[in-house]
C-alpha cells in the first residue's frame, strides 16, 4: 500500500510566504517580481521537495515555466554544474531554436549540454573556459526564456553542489536579472556541518537584498497526527502515539514510519534506518537486488545505466521499476530514478556486504567503459576505484580533472588530478595513450594554485621530480619551472624560488619555444618578486620577443604583466596607473587569468600604498569579485586581495564588512590562506572584547609573514605578563627574520604595538636596568627596519614611526619620569594622532587618542584630555571596541556609563533585532520572525551588546529603552 499524501500538511504558511516573495498569487495572472530569489532550508525529510511540489503547481496554474535542477550526492565525481546541465538538457529539448540562438552569442555555454560530458564525446577544447562567459550564457539564456512567460527556476539540494555550482549560483543572485526569472534554490540545515562549504555561501547570499530566505521547521504534533490520518487512515491511537514521537516533525520519517507499520506486521522499528530497510524486505528478490544495485550508483541513476548494469530483460526491469516505484522506494523522473529520500539510498548502500560494494562497482566500470550506457568520467573514476579498478580509475580520473578545468572547477580538478597521481606513483601502472606523468604533474600544480592549495603543489612538483627518471631536460623543465612558481608564492627564505627557477632557465636551453617562453616568462615573474627588477627585465624582454615571435599570446601577456607591475616602484603613481589597463585588457584578450589577475590586484596596491581607501576598496573589491567569477576565489592575488580587502575594511571600521569578507575562512579552507584571514578576524574579535586563542596559526608564521603580522599582535595584546608579551615579540622576530629576512617593515608596526603593551601590563615596580635594555632592543629593531625601506614611505609606515617615537617616552617615563619632558612627550603623541589620522585607521587611531588623553591628563591638561577621550570613545562605540570603552572610562576620570548620552548608532537590521530582544524574544524566536538564521542573529545580537557596552540581554534592552531605542517597537531617528 501506497503511503504518501496527496494533501500539503502543514506547510500553508511557507507556501503563502514563498509565493509572496516571489510575486505571484494563488490566482491566475501572478507575476514575479524580478531577480528576486529564495533560499529554502530545512532539514532532510522535513518537507521541501513537496513544499516544492506545490508551489510548482501553483506557479504553473499562473502560467509561468517552471525548470528544476539537481545537485547530486555523487562523493568524489564532482561533476562541475551539474543541475545547469540538466536545466540545459530540458531547454535544448523544449526550446531548441532559443538555446541554439544564446548558444551562438556565449559558446562556451555549449560546454555544460550532457552530451559534451559523457564518455566517448569530443574532448572538451583545450584551455580554460571563460567562466565569465559561460556565466553570461547561463544568464542570458535565463532572461531569454523569460522573455516568452516568467520563469521559476529551482535547484533542490544545495548542500551537494559543487563549487562551480555554487559559483554560479552567486553570480546569478548577485548579478540583476531584468525580466521575470525568480530563483529558488533548497538545502538541508542538518547537513551544513560547522566546515561545510555552503554554511559560508549562504551566509554571503542571505546578505543580498534581493536573497530572501525561508527555513521549514518540523510539523506540529497536531500537523503529524493529521499527516498519519491522511497517509493511512487504519493508523490505531497507539501506533499514531508512536509515530508523533518517533518522527520528531519530520515528514519523511512519519511516511517511512507509517510504511512500516502498515501491512500484517505492523512494527514499528527502534531505528530509523531499521525503518528504511524494512521496505525493503517486503519486496521481491529481483527488486530488492534492483535497489541495491541502484544504491551504488549514489542518489540518481539513468535508465540507460541501470539496464546495463542489472543486466534484466526490458519486461523484468520495467517490472521490477514499477514495484520499486509504487513501494515509494525509487522515484520515476525524465528517463532516470532515484530514492525517494537520500537516507534511504545511503541505508541501502551501507547494508550492503564489502564484496556486494566492490561487485556492483565493477559492473558500473563495464557499463561506462564499454559505452553501453552513457556517463561522465568522473562517475567511471569514481566506480573504477570503488571496484578496485585502478587502471580504469587512473585514465578516467585524469580525464575527469582535465574536464573540470576546462570549465572552470579547480577544486574538482586538483582531487581527480591528485588521485591520478597517487596512482601513478605504481610505476608498473600503464598510462593511457599519449598521456605522461610530468603533464598529469603539471596539470595537478596549476589546479591546486588555482584552488588556493599553495602547500601541496609545491609537494606535488617536488615528488614528480623525484620520481622523474633519467632522461628528457625539458621534462625537468617543466616541473622545476611549475615547482619555482609555487615556491615563490610563499614566503620563507628556506623556499629558494629563485635557484630552482634558475636551473629551470638552464634545464631549458635546448626546449621548444612555448617551453622557453613560459620557463624565461615565469623566471622573470620570481625575480620582480624579490625585486631584483634589472635581472626580471632581462628576462622578460627575452621571453617577451620569443612570445611575440612564436605566436604565444598568453606568455607574452603575462610578461607584460610583470614588466608593468615592476615599474611601480620606478615611476610616479600616475604613470603607473595609467600604465595598467592596457596589461589588464591583454591578459583578458589572451585568457591568462593569472596574468589579469596579478594585474588588477598591483593596481589595487598602489592605491593602498598612498592610503586612498576608495580607489582601493574599489580596485580590491575587482580583483575578488573577479577571482570568484573565475571560480578561483583562493587562486594567487585573487585571495590576497580579499585578504587585502577586509584589511581595508578593518582599518576603515567597517568591522561587520570585513568579517562578512572573512566568512568564506572556515576549517577545512586551505591552510594559508585560512590563517591568513583568520587572523585578521582575530584581531576585530579580540578588539571588540571577545576571548581568541593566542598562540594560533604558528605553523603558517614563516609560510607567509602576513600571518605572523597579525596573528602575532593579537597574541602580544592579549598577553598579561612582560614575559609573555616579550616571548611573543620574539617569536614573531625569529620567524619573520627567517621568513623575509631581518629589516622588514612590519617590524617598526611589531615593536611599536610591544611597547604599547609593555606600559599598559607593567604596573608595579620593575628592574630599572631590565626594562631599559628592552626598549633599547626593540627601539634598535624598529630602527633598522625603518632603515631598509624608502626614504619617503607612504602613511601607514610615517604612521607607526611617529607611534614607536611616542610608545618609547611613554615607557621611559614609566621607567624614570624625570627622563622625559612633558612637552617631548605631549608633541611625540600629537605626532602620532596627526600620522593615524592621516592614515586613518580607525581603531588605532582611537587607541592613539585614549592614550594621549591620559598623557594630557597627567601633565594637567584635562580639557584637551576630555576633548579627545570623547573622540575615541565615539570611535570605540561605533566599532563596538568593549576593551577600549573600558579604557576610556579611566582616562576622562570616571567610568563611561554604559547608557552613555549619545545614541549609539545602529543599523537598520540591529535595531529590528534590539527591539525583539527587549520584547523578550530568543534568538530562535527572532530569527524566524525575520527569516534569518538563529547563528546570523546571535552575531548581531553580539555587536549589539558591544557597540551598547552591555553585558547581558537584559542590560541592553535597559539602555534601548533609556535612550528611546525602543518602546513598544523601533522610535524612528
Amino acid at each position: 500500500m501506497a503511503h504518501t499524501s496527496r494533501i500539503l500538511v502543514g506547510r500553508d504558511a511557507e507556501l503563502e510566504e514563498l509565493s509572496s516573495l516571489l510575486g505571484v498569487a494563488a490566482h491566475p495572472g501572478g507575476r514575479p517580481t524580478s531577480g528576486v530569489h529564495v533560499l529554502l532550508s530545512g532539514d532532510a525529510g522535513v518537507g521541501k521537495t513537496r513544499l516544492l511540489l506545490e508551489l510548482t503547481d501553483r506557479v504553473e496554474s499562473a502560467g509561468w515555466q517552471v525548470y528544476v535542477g539537481h545537485c547530486l550526492d555523487l562523493g568524489e565525481s564532482a561533476l562541475p554544474y551539474l543541475p545547469f546541465s540538466e536545466l540545459l538538457d530540458r531547454l535544448a529539448s523544449d526550446l531548441p531554436e532559443l538555446v541554439e540562438q544564446v548558444g551562438r552569442a556565449y559558446p562556451d555555454l555549449g560546454r555544460l549540454q550532457p552530451v559534451r560530458r559523457v564518455l566517448g564525446a569530443t574532448a572538451p577544447e583545450t584551455g580554460d573556459a571563460d567562466r565569465i562567459q559561460l556565466f553570461e550564457g547561463v544568464h542570458a539564456l535565463l532572461e531569454a526564456v523569460a522573455a516568452q512567460t516568467p520563469l521559476l527556476l529551482i535547484v533542490e539540494d544545495v548542500h551537494w553542489a559543487d563549487q562551480s555550482t555554487r559559483d554560479l549560483l552567486t553570480f546569478l543572485f548577485t548579478r540583476p536579472l531584468s525580466g521575470p526569472v525568480a530563483i529558488v534554490a533548497s538545502y538541508r540545515t542538518d547537513d551544513l556541518h560547522r566546515r561545510h562549504p555552503l554554511r559560508r555561501q549562504v551566509a554571503e547570499w542571505s546578505r543580498l537584498q534581493w536573497v530572501s530566505r525561508v527555513g521549514i521547521g518540523p510539523l506540529g504534533d497536531d500537523d503529524v497526527r493529521t499527516l498519519v490520518a491522511a497517509l493511512d487512515p487504519a493508523a490505531t491511537e497507539q501506533e499514531t502515539v508512536d509515530i508523533v514521537a518517533r518522527a520528531e516533525g519530520n515528514a519523511f520519517f512519519v511516511e517511512e514510519l507509517v510504511g512500516a507499520v502498515s501491512g500484517p506486521d505492523r512494527w514499528v522499528p527502534d531505528e530509523l534506518a531499521d525503518v528504511l530497510l524494512v521496505r525493503l524486505d517486503r519486496l521481491d528478490e529481483s527488486v530488492r537486488d534492483l535497489v541495491r544495485t541502484a544504491s551504488a550508483a549514489g542518489r540518481k541513476v539513468t535508465h540507460p545505466l541501470l539496464a546495463a548494469v542489472t543486466e534484466l530483460s526490458d519486461d523484468a526491469l520495467d517490472a521490477a521499476l514499477r514495484q520499486a516505484v509504487e513501494s515509494h522506494v525509487l522515484v520515476a523522473g525524465d528517463g532516470d530514478y532515484w530514492f525517494r529520500h537520500a537516507l534511504l539510498g545511503e541505508a541501502v548502500y551501507d547494508d550492503l556486504l564489502p564484496g556486494q560494494r566492490v561487485r556492483l562497482h565493477a559492473r558500473y566500470v563495464a557499463a561506462l567503459g564499454s559505452g553501453s550506457a552513457p556517463g561522465t568520467a568522473a562517475e567511471l573514476a569514481r566506480h573504477a576505484r570503488l571496484a578496485h579498478d585502478l587502471d580504469t580509475a587512473l585514465s578516467a580520473s585524469i580525464r575527469a580533472g582535465d574536464e573540470a578545468a576546462a570549465i572552470g572547477g579547480p577544486e574538482e580538478a586538483a582531487m581527480h588530478l591528485e588521485y591520478a597521481l597517487q596512482l601513478l606513483a605504481d610505476p608498473q601502472r600503464p598510462l593511457p595513450d599519449g598521456e605522461s606523468p610530468v603533464r598529469v604533474a603539471e596539470a595537478t600544480v596549476e589546479a591546486l594554485l588555482a584552488a588556493g592549495h599553495t602547500e601541496r603543489a609545491v609537494r606535488v612538483a617536488q615528488e614528480a621530480l623525484e620520481r622523474l627518471p633519467d632522461g628528457s631536460a625539458s621534462e625537468r623543465a617543466r616541473l622545476l619551472t611549475a615547482q619555482a612558481v609555487s615556491l615563490g608564492i610563499l614566503d620563507h627564505t628556506q623556499y629558494d624560488a629563485v635557484s630552482v627557477s634558475t636551473e629551470a632557465v638552464a634545464t631549458s636551453e635546448q626546449a621548444e619555444p612555448a617551453l622557453r617562453a613560459r620557463v624565461l616568462a615565469n623566471h622573470t615573474q620570481i625575480l620582480s618578486w624579490v625585486d631584483r627588477q634589472e635581472e626580471a627585465e632581462q628576462f622578460g624582454l627575452e621571453a617577451l620577443a620569443m612570445a611575440e615571435r612564436h605566436n604565444l599570446p598568453r606568455i607574452a601577456s603575462a610578461v607584460v604583466t610583470t614588466l608593468s607591475s615592476a615599474d611601480r616602484s620606478r615611476t610616479s603613481p600616475e604613470r603607473f596607473r595609467a600604465m595598467m589597463p592596457a596589461a589588464i585588457k591583454r591578459a583578458v584578450a589572451s585568457g591568462n587569468i593569472g596574468a589579469e589577475l596579478q594585474a588588477r590586484f598591483i593596481l589595487a596596491r598602489s592605491y593602498q600604498d598612498e592610503a586612498d581607501w576608495p580607489a582601493a576598496e574599489r580596485a580590491f573589491t575587482e580583483v575578488v569579485t573577479r577571482g570568484a567569477q573565475l571560480g578561483r576565489p583562493w587562486a594567487p592575488y585573487a585571495f590576497e586581495a580579499r585578504h587585502q580587502l577586509a584589511w581595508v575594511y578593518y582599518v576603515a571600521g567597517r568591522w561587520s564588512e570585513a568579517l562578512a569578507l572573512l566568512e568564506i575562512a572556515v576549517p577545512g579552507a586551505p591552510a594559508l590562506p585560512y590563517a591568513a584571514l583568520d587572523s585578521i578576524r582575530l584581531s576585530i574579535r579580540q578588539a571588540r572584547g571577545e576571548t581568541v586563542p593566542l598562540r594560533i596559526h604558528r605553523s603558517q608564521w614563516e609560510v607567509d609573514g602576513i600571518v605572523a603580522v597579525f596573528a602575532a599582535a593579537t597574541e602580544i595584546r592579549g598577553s598579561s605578563t612582560p614575559a609573555a608579551v616579550l616571548q611573543a615579540y620574539d617569536d614573531v622576530m625569529d620567524a619573520l627574520n627567517r621568513a623575509w629576512n631581518p629589516g622588514f617593515a612590519a617590524g617598526l608596526r611589531i615593536a611599536a604595538t610591544t611597547l604599547g603593551r609593555l606600559a599598559e601590563v607593567i604596573t608595579g615596580p620593575v628592574e630599572r636596568d631590565w626594562l631599559a635594555a628592552v626598549i633599547d632592543r626593540l627601539v634598535a629593531d624598529a630602527v633598522h627596519a625603518v632603515r631598509h625601506q624608502p626614504e619617503q614611505w607612504g602613511p601607514e609606515g610615517q604612521a607607526w614611526e611617529a607611534r614607536l617615537r611616542a610608545e618609547e617616552l611613554r615607557l621611559r617615563r614609566l621607567l624614570d619620569p624625570a627622563a622625559v619632558a612633558d612637552t617631548e612627550l605631549i608633541e611625540a603623541w600629537r605626532a602620532a594622532e596627526r600620522a593615524f589620522t592621516t592614515f586613518g585607521h580607525v581603531h588605532e587611531l582611537a587607541l592613539v587618542r585614549a592614550t594621549y588623553a591620559d598623557m594630557l591628563r597627567a601633565t594637567g591638561d584635562l580639557d584637551a584630555a576630555r576633548a579627545l577621550a570623547d573622540q575615541a570613545r565615539s570611535a570605540a562605540r561605533a566599532l563596538g571596541a568593549r576593551p577600549l570603552l573600558t579604557t576610556l572610562g579611566e582616562v576622562s576620570g570616571a567610568a563611561a556609563p554604559s547608557d552613555a548620552a549619545s545614541v549609539v548608532a545602529l543599523t537598520t537590521r540591529e535595531r529590528e533585532i534590539l527591539a525583539l530582544v527587549a520584547d523578550g524574544r530568543s534568538n530562535g524566536e527572532i530569527g524566524k520572525q525575520l527569516f534569518i538564521s538563529t547563528k546570523t542573529v546571535s552575531v548581531h545580537v553580539s555587536n549589539i551588546l558591544a557597540k551598547l557596552g552591555a553585558s547581558s540581554r537584559t542590560e541592553a534592552a535597559a539602555i534601548a529603552r533609556r535612550q528611546g531605542l525602543v518602546e513598544s517597537g523601533l522610535r524612528p531617528r
